[in-house]
């Protein structure tokens, strides 16, 4: 999605978790294993300032960023902060197909996967709601949100 919208808006687009895996030269299952979640979780907050701060770009966070320190509350007052809050069916099946590995989700079953999504999305909800805009669907196209950007920028 991030990749679609910055090509539409022209725009430099950044994924967090890339930045940051570029930023401490590690990748974030080694910084997982190595210095645990804790570690990884402020080291994505210092490179969320980092990127909080530049113009014109798209920023892609993982999906725990929102839910520590107040990053939340950075994203919003940093830019145009989106919640895409598709079903847990479009989750799991995006999940499974991602080439990138996630230490959270390694080797879980497509079920296993199911309730682990279910899980955190229960406790990551509170602090998603928290963004500015909210987008609901079973699946979201980039021509949804490049429609909501060009409402608010009306």
């Amino acid at each position: 999605m991030g990749r679609a919208l910055s090509t539409s808006l022209n725009l430099m687009f950044i994924d967090l978790d890339t930045f940051l895996e570029e930023r401490y030269f590690k990748s974030i299952p080694q910084i997982f294993a190595e210095e645990g979640e804790e570690s990884f979780r402020r080291k994505e907050r210092k490179v969320l300032e980092e990127v909080a701060a530049f113009d014109n770009v798209i920023v892609a966070t993982g999906g725990g960023a929102p839910c520590f320190f107040d990053n939340m509350e950075l994203m919003n007052n940093s830019g145009f902060c989106i919640f895409l809050d598709v079903e847990i069916d479009s989750l799991v099946t995006r999940l499974l197909r991602a080439k990138t590995e996630r230490p959270l989700i390694k080797g879980k079953s497509p079920d296993e996967l199911r309730l682990f999504i279910e899980g955190m999305m229960q406790k990551r909800r509170p602090f998603y709601e928290k963004a500015r805009h909210i987008l609901k669907g079973k699946d979201i196209l980039p021509e949804q949100v490049l429609e909501l950007v060009r409402l608010e920028n009306k």
